[in-house]
């Protein structure tokens, strides 16, 4: 049987997609080790380790870059309004996790500052924290593999508990700073390490309204709930 040329097309450009997607996962996996591993040197105070995960950043970085070209090279092909919608979310998502891994090198960044003072009980707060920032990564990927809008909304509703986590934590080191000046210098720096951390949980939220946009075009998503109240802290 003769293969037409536009079989050929299509075929070409189904497997350059299933490519991206695949890239996209590599990167979030990525991302993702990069963020518990920055965790674990705050725990064991490694600053050598520390420098790695800072420089293995640049490979989080190179790798948005080359997607966004294979994004745009699938746009010109002249897709489907569908197709359209993948290459928007592609070019959001990867956006996204590049952040991911910025976060999780300040992570690394601000824990060798940290290294310079006495140890705190306050960076066990910091790890729950953590590690719910990484359950939603990680969480988020599964639901980009599968293009599962409903895993991706459960991901979207979960943010709710990392908020309230660093709520409770913001409140925890401004109460220690307030009891202890000695201790202001080091909870400023948990105090950014925590901002970071949810700011990742965003950018998986982020990500899992671009899996719900993928899917569902532009459908109402449920309201969402935060629990993010630094700003009212007292």
């Amino acid at each position: 049987m003769t293969t037409q040329p536009h079989d050929h097309i299509v075929r070409s450009h189904d497997e350059e997609r299933h490519r991206v997607i695949g890239e996209i996962l590599r990167m979030g996996e990525m991302a993702a080790a990069q963020l518990e591993a920055a965790l674990d040197v705050v725990e064991r105070r490694d600053d050598r380790a520390a420098d790695r995960i800072i420089a293995n950043d640049e490979a989080i970085d190179a790798l948005e870059t080359a997607i966004s070209h294979d994004a745009m090279t699938l746009a010109l092909r002249g897709p489907m309004a569908r197709d359209l919608r993948e290459i928007l979310a592609t070019l959001r998502i990867a956006s996204d996790i590049e952040r991911i891994g910025d976060y999780a090198a300040n992570v690394a960044k601000r824990s060798k500052a940290l290294n310079m003072s006495p140890p705190l009980p306050h960076t066990r707060g910091l790890h729950a924290l953590g590690t719910l920032a990484v359950r939603q990564v990680r969480a988020v990927l599964e639901a980009y593999r599968d293009n599962d809008a409903d895993a991706a909304q459960r991901v979207r509703a979960r943010d709710a508990e990392l908020d309230a986590e660093y709520t409770g934590l913001f409140r925890e080191l401004l109460t220690y700073m307030m009891e202890d000046a000695r201790a202001i210098t080091p909870c400023t720096h948990l105090l950014f390490m925590a901002k970071n951390l949810e700011r990742i949980g965003d950018h998986a939220t982020n990500v899992a309204e671009n899996i719900w946009f993928q899917v569902n075009a532009d459908a109402p998503m449920a309201p969402r709930e935060k629990r993010d109240e630094t700003n009212t802290a007292t």
